[in-house]
């Protein structure tokens, strides 16, 4: 809409500019200094008319009547003006003009969209005023060219060279046509207020609706298709920035790596839709803080360049560099803080509220979140207190989209692990939702899993926490005992992180902390040394031979009994039938039984059986176990080790146990 604004005040001054170099004393000057205008546009290759011409000199008014131009750029942007009134005008030194009001009657401006759209796009604005305005005498000539990006680029230097205290519309008319379909969009109450050296201080649209085509089910062609309607109230804007949008698409800026503030807050109040099919939707309110632009990154010139013509079916080459260039959008687009507020719709299963959806975007990632749903599942209710995807790659996305799709490319070893890559984090809160089709529900307080710190398409850190509940299935037979002692709900408190170090060349589990309530707590530390970067790789030959080099660097293991014991002596003592007394030390003895061998010709086994021991024996105790190499432990020796000869293993540690409360 800023564009068409731009357009439309552009061709005010093409209609104007060239009149007021004249003395104010001659109708026929003034007929001729018109002509002069419009001779520039048809310099260009364009066309351009006008009717009859009157000037007041008493009154100093200008009225033009039947404008009509036309650019020679395909696809041509057409403009026609019923009739053009400047009144109470003048000329402040001899490279300007001015009028107190100049007002528009029965404006249209028509133009095809870019490829690959093809799309017919008219406005008819019954009205426009204009007041104080300013501008220069003589418009440069408007391009010869036939690049849709050298009309852009002539309409807002043109913008950019006028001022205006204020313009106002009452009301523009939309038609879009493409394919099959129309679109069309009826905006009031337009006002644009401290227009001047191409920045805007404010703009308002009081509302705007739409009614548009649905497409058809199937691809019938056989039936009526259906209608969406829809309206926003109370947009605005403030401190929009035409020099910003004129530098984009500049070639010259194709190297400028500078951040430059294009907008500040833009505002909606209440937008609603709905369609024929019963489709209802609202959102209260939606905000943009601000956006920027970055030239080096967008590259909209070679964009534009890159577009296929109308029509044109592009090939498999010319779709990957459309979208490889569709990223850079994403890349050279910065906007703060863009929040939906307050949205709704009707489903069949009932309604659905989302308090916030937000998004910020930097560098072509974008941080998402969704707050506050409240909807319904075929089970049931259904809540979530927030979902947020962090650093979310759009740009690297399309690129990504863009290599696959492109089947006559063949894929890298690895290629689809560079998913990866897309997110460094993802955030649940709050959830709440049936389990199965019981009337008990999952409860996630709270997951986060992050990423990050890449290799190739390979993470190098993770870290997980997690903290949920939920009730037991009974229809799984190893969760029966819970059941029998009277659990029905487990809770899970989950801490995890990896790391590997490139300075050091180790990787470590830690933090490892998992405590299922009212059973077991555990937290474990694992490190592992002499992981070499190379380990990193898509290539499974490559990754083996670099795995040999690892070495095992100790492994410290804690559990604290929080039930866990007493909830398996109670199932053996139902399963043997006799007391938990007696279960209980059966239980030691078979695993005294079972650990004999290992514990023949190692103390420090024998010694870790005995803690073992005392911990089944002795309810709500912590045992403590730490493994320690007594030298260099290859990992994957040490893993085969444990495949064919477990006590062997373990004579490669160091072995201390312990227990206590």
């Amino acid at each position: 809409m800023k564009r068409i604004l731009a357009g439309i005040l552009a061709a005010v001054a093409i209609a104007v500019a060239g009149f007021f170099g004249f003395g104010w004393y001659a109708q026929h000057r003034a007929t001729a200094e018109v002509d002069a205008a419009f001779d520039q546009i048809r310099a260009g290759g364009g066309k351009a008319s006008h009717g009859k011409v009157a000037f007041d000199w008493r009154a100093r008014t200008l009225a033009i009547a039947d404008i009509t131009t036309e650019t020679a750029s395909d696809p041509p942007v057409r403009v026609k003006i019923g009739s053009l009134t400047a009144a109470d005008v003048s000329q402040p030194d001899a490279a300007s003009v001015a009028a107190a009001s100049i007002e528009l009657k029965d404006l249209e401006l028509g133009a095809q969209l870019p490829a690959p759209s093809a799309a017919q796009i008219t406005y008819k604005v019954p009205e426009l005023l204009l007041k104080d305005y300013s501008g220069p005498t003589h418009l440069q000539r408007p391009p010869a060219g036939t690049s849709i990006l050298d009309v852009y680029r002539a309409v807002l230097e043109q913008f950019v060279a006028l001022s205006a205290s204020s313009a106002s519309i009452p009301r523009v008319d939309a038609t879009i046509v493409s394919g099959p379909g129309t679109t069309d969009v009826s905006y009031t109450g337009l006002t644009i207020e401290g227009i001047k050296n191409g920045r805007i201080a404010r703009q308002k649209i009081e509302k705007v609706t739409f009614t548009a085509s649905l497409p058809q089910p199937d691809g019938k062609t056989d039936t009526t298709p259906g209608k969406m309607r829809g309206h926003i109230a109370d947009i605005a804007q403030i401190d929009f920035d035409a020099n910003v949008a004129l530098a984009a698409l500049d070639p010259d800026k194709a190297n400028d790596d500078h951040i430059y503030p294009v907008s500040g807050r833009v505002s909606t109040g209440a937008y609603e839709i709905a369609t024929d099919q019963g489709i209802r939707m609202r959102i209260e309110g939606i905000s943009a803080e601000a956006m920027s632009l970055r030239p080096a990154k967008l590259q909209l010139p070679a964009l534009l360049t890159a577009l296929p013509p109308a029509g044109a079916q592009p090939t498999p080459e010319q779709a990957r560099e459309l979208l490889t260039k569709v990223a850079g959008i994403y890349d050279g687009l910065q906007i703060d803080r863009v929040e939906l507020r307050g949205l709704s719709a009707e489903t069949p299963e009932g309604p659905v509220k989302l308090a916030t959806v937000s998004l910020d975007l930097r560098d072509g990632k974008a941080d998402i979140a969704a707050e506050g749903l409240d909807a319904r599942s075929p089970q049931g209710p259904v809540k979530l207190g927030r979902f947020a995807l962090k650093a979310f790659d759009v740009a690297e996305m399309m690129r990504l989209s863009a290599q696959f799709a492109d089947k006559s490319v063949p894929q890298q070893r690895g290629a689809a692990l560079a998913m990866l890559k897309l997110v460094e984090g993802i955030e649940l809160k709050g959830l709440e939702a049936p389990f199965k089709s019981s009337k008990k529900q999952v409860r996630i307080d709270n997951v986060a899993l992050n990423w990050g710190q890449f290799i190739g398409p390979f993470p190098t850190q993770a870290h997980l926490t997690a903290k949920l509940a939920g009730p037991i299935d009974p229809s799984n037979p190893a969760l029966l005992p819970l059941l029998a002692a009277g659990i029905d709900q487990l809770a899970l408190d989950a801490d995890l992180g990896a790391a590997w170090t490139e300075t050091s060349s180790s990787f470590a589990l830690s933090p490892v902390k998992l405590d299922l309530a009212n059973l077991l707590g555990a937290s474990a530390n694992l490190s592992l040394a002499h992981v070499p970067r190379g380990l990193f790789t898509p290539d499974p030959q490559a990754a083996a031979a670099m795995a040999a080099q690892i070495e095992a660097n100790g492994l410290e293991l804690s559990l604290r009994d929080l039930g866990a014991i007493d909830l398996l002596v109670a199932q053996y003592a139902r399963t043997h039938t006799m007391t938990r007394e007696d279960a209980r030390q059966a239980l030691v003895a078979s695993f005294k039984d079972s650990s004999q061998q290992f514990a023949v010709d190692n103390p420090d086994v024998a010694a870790a059986v005995e803690a073992i021991s005392r911990f089944i024996e002795t309810p709500r105790q912590t045992l403590t176990l730490k493994l320690t190499p007594r030298a260099k432990v290859p990992a994957l020796q040490l893993v085969q080790l444990l495949k064919t000869d477990p006590s062997m293993a373990l004579t490669q540690f160091k072995i201390e146990a312990s227990t206590g409360l």
